[in-house]
């Protein structure tokens, strides 16, 4: 093999190197079999060398035994062309005899012929990652991940419950810091408690907490639950003062493990947020929120995740037109998500965002939901050059860390104009710090980005969010229309919330606007705009070009 190949085997290591911080790097030649690995990784390990003839061959006989036909059976696949790339975990030898627990994650990179020349990615050591949570003397969350994969290994059913608080951050703002560390090391005990000699309890992101058992039945675990609501809201004494906890609680049975550990810790975080958002703390299960078909649904949310990591692949927009309310005229449009495959079939939005939302892989598709809005805007903009493009925010967006750098970059990447942007945001942004919001949006607002509050009217707080939130425009729900030329209560709703707006000076859209009966309805109100399927449905980009929504008629 001469240098040249060797150089460039060394320069696309070195890049791989840049972006994999705390894992190590693997990179094959797949011609020559040729492998660089991380010196740290030949350290720890104990490998021949950073460079290797057959590294899969010389690391196959460092994964577990019991590890090692999962992990044959998928270098095979890569090496053949059946698979382009891997995402797995298995415990390795390390150089002491020891095993750690890694995550190993590649792809396939190919020529411009489509054939493949390396095949590349990242290890992830577990073992040098602290399975202990500093605070609580709990697993961490590291180790909850760790256990729920044995399981997987194992085949061992269990439940897996996630218990949370939800008023912590007002004993933080009042007491401190030191003090909110002793309320959660308090109801760490308290746990333990409760879980002795059943499940094991962990420390995760925040103020949640999780519990892996494997002799609890889901009605004992309910009931469990019930008795740990009733302490921290009654009798819960920390540092002889008495504290009064909310506490949210979602629950997950492990008993299908064609599917991934993501995949259940997905489906956990959703029926804990459900729990939050719509329960008002009561315990929710996983087979509560899907009612039946959770086999197929569980199979399906793990494709579409799986979807986003593979570049978003099947993920695709439609856009249905924003109508102006004094002469019906085109005023923008909405770019709503949805995802199809051959297997699948059209799968709309409200199937899978609820869960990915509160997944690590959401960021990569609302980056990509903005980005393709803003691509295809530009082109509806050569045919409607005052259109407004609303684009659906989520709370969990909202709250990263760089998201309004993000939305300034992809301004200018796609040179769409940002005046002609509104983000919409949801009732679920109450979850959100209201300083920060407020922040957020007044930066996007002096920037010349619209902002609009969606469903308005449906959750508790939109109220406060309107008084309290410089948005520009308000959507009045669906649900508040539907019977609009039947109820009076529904009519008392509309004018009720276009006379509030009205009085904040701020817009109103009604949504569902479903026949030429609603619409004559609806004009006795103050809305500046319209949208439903009177005018049109959600249509691909190609269809909405073609149409001539300026020069359509819609009788009143």
């Amino acid at each position: 093999m001469d240098e040249e190949v060797k150089r460039k085997l060394d320069e696309l290591f070195n890049a791989f190197s840049i972006v994999a911080e705390g894992s190590y790097v693997y990179l094959c030649n797949m011609k020559y079999d040729y492998s660089r690995w991380s010196k740290n990784a030949v350290d720890y390990f104990g490998l021949p060398s950073e460079y290797m003839l057959n590294a899969g061959g010389i690391w196959e006989d460092h994964i577990h035994p019991d590890d090692r036909e999962d992990y044959v059976r998928s270098i095979e696949n890569i090496f053949t062309g059946n698979d382009q790339g891997h995402d797995m975990q298995y415990r390795a030898r390390a150089a002491d005899g020891s095993y750690a627990v890694c995550t190993c994650r590649g792809v396939v990179i190919k020529d411009i012929d489509g054939s493949p020349l390396y095949f590349g990615g990242s290890i992830k050591n577990h073992g040098l990652i602290s399975y202990i949570d500093t605070i609580t003397g709990l697993r961490s969350l590291y180790g909850f991940f760790e256990d729920l994969r044995t399981m997987f290994w194992k085949k061992d059913e269990g439940i897996v419950l996630q218990v949370g608080i939800s008023n912590f951050s007002s004993y933080n703002d009042i007491y401190g810091y030191s003090f909110g560390n002793r309320i959660l090391q308090r109801f760490a005990r308290l746990l333990q408690q409760k879980f002795a000699n059943t499940g094991s309890v962990y420390r995760m992101d925040g103020t949640k907490f999780a519990i892996i058992t494997h002799t609890l039945t889901e009605e004992q675990l309910a009931e469990k639950y019930e008795e740990i609501r009733y302490e921290v809201s009654s009798d819960f004494i920390v540092d002889a003062n008495r504290v009064t906890l909310s506490v949210n609680a979602g629950l997950v049975k492990v008993d299908n493990f064609d599917i991934s550990d993501k995949t259940v810790y997905s489906c956990l975080k959703y029926v804990y947020y459900e729990s939050k958002n719509a329960r008002l703390g009561a315990l929710c299960t996983f087979n509560d929120a899907l009612n039946d078909n959770k086999r197929k649904t569980i199979e399906r949310l793990e494709h579409i995740r799986n979807s986003v990591n593979e570049g978003c692949k099947g993920f695709y927009l439609c856009y249905q037109p924003v109508i102006n309310a004094e002469d019906l005229s085109l005023r923008g449009m909405e770019a709503l998500i949805r995802w199809k495959d051959d297997e699948y079939g059209i799968v709309p939005p409200n199937d899978f965002i609820p869960y990915l939302e509160h997944d690590a892989v959401f960021p990569i598709l609302g980056e990509w939901i903005l980005k393709q809005a803003m691509t295809d805007g530009k082109k509806i903009l050569e045919k409607y050059p005052d259109a407004i493009m609303s684009v659906n925010l989520s709370y969990a967006q909202l709250e990263k860390d760089g998201f309004v750098e993000l939305v300034f970059n992809l301004l200018e990447k796609t040179g769409f104009p940002a005046r002609q942007l509104c983000l919409e945001i949801t009732e679920r942004c109450r979850l959100i710090d209201t300083k920060l919001l407020y922040n957020i949006i007044s930066i996007f607002r002096d920037y010349g980005i619209k902002v609009a509050l969606d469903d308005f009217g449906t959750g508790f707080s939109t109220l406060g969010i309107l008084r309290e939130i410089p948005v520009d425009c308000v959507k009045i729900d669906r649900e508040f229309v539907k019977n609009i030329e039947n109820s009076l209560i529904d009519r008392n709703t509309v004018k009720c919330i276009t006379d509030l707006a009205s009085s904040f000076d701020v817009r109103v859209c009604i949504e569902g606007v479903e026949s030429k009966e609603m619409l004559e309805v609806l004009s006795e109100y103050k809305a500046t705009s319209y949208q439903g399927y009177y005018f049109s449905k959600p249509i691909p980009i190609e269809e909405f070009i073609e149409n001539d929504f300026q020069n359509m008629i819609f009788g009143i």
